[in-house]
């Protein structure tokens, strides 16, 4: 299998992290979708990372889809739990952390323009209201848990994860981790795991 991916991308540091879990071989290959790219066009209509190309030449795409497709091939840890209802509570912390990154992109995108106007500063401070609620969801949610779901790490982390590397990486200012203790207690545990050490895109 061939996933490509961008380095700074946290939708694909959650793929990259998942297949590691789960001790499945990719073969990854850096695409930019900012730049013209005929294979990542093929594979994937909206030209976004990631999109992972399988084995019969076929595509899939968006993280989440990517991750259960993954997921499934092994039944080594698996990450989504079979429990219809903490698989629920699963897919609940992956859609809030990655509805965190959608306001984190948005709003570094925003930022980015040569033509910012006060719209473009009513739209950063709206995406950066939403960043702050989604990581006061996170606190109530964990609660004293070792981990966001049962007693085990779960998708559900992964995702946080890599939501909160992800603002370590753009949003420094933020300082969710002076504000929020029992985040800054779990992505410490999460930080120091292997998978997440490999994908880090601030790693030398």
């Amino acid at each position: 299998m061939k996933l490509l991916y961008s380095v700074t991308s946290p939708y694909a540091r959650k793929v990259r992290i998942v297949a590691a879990e789960k001790k499945l071989e990719l073969d990854v290959i850096t695409s930019d979708p900012w730049v013209a790219n005929p294979e990542l066009v093929g594979a994937n209509p909206l030209s976004k990372v990631p999109t992972l190309i399988l084995d019969d030449g076929s595509s899939l795409f968006d993280s989440r889809v990517i991750v259960e497709y993954l997921d499934g091939l092994s039944p080594v840890h698996r990450l989504i739990p079979d429990n219809s209802r903490d698989r629920i509570l699963v897919k609940r912390w992956e859609a809030l952390a990655d509805g965190l990154l959608d306001a984190a992109l948005t709003a570094r995108l925003e930022s980015m323009r040569p033509d910012r106007t006060d719209s473009s500063e009513k739209q950063i401070a709206r995406q950066r209201e939403k960043i702050a609620a989604a990581l006061v969801e996170m606190v109530r949610s964990l609660g004293d848990n070792a981990f966001c779901v049962g007693g085990a790490l779960t998708l559900a982390d992964i995702a946080v994860g890599c939501a909160l590397g992800y603002l370590n990486l753009r949003f420094p200012d933020l300082d969710w981790s002076g504000q929020h203790p029992s985040l800054l207690r779990l992505y410490k545990k999460l930080a120091a795991r292997a998978s997440f050490k490999a994908s880090d895109p601030t790693a030398k």
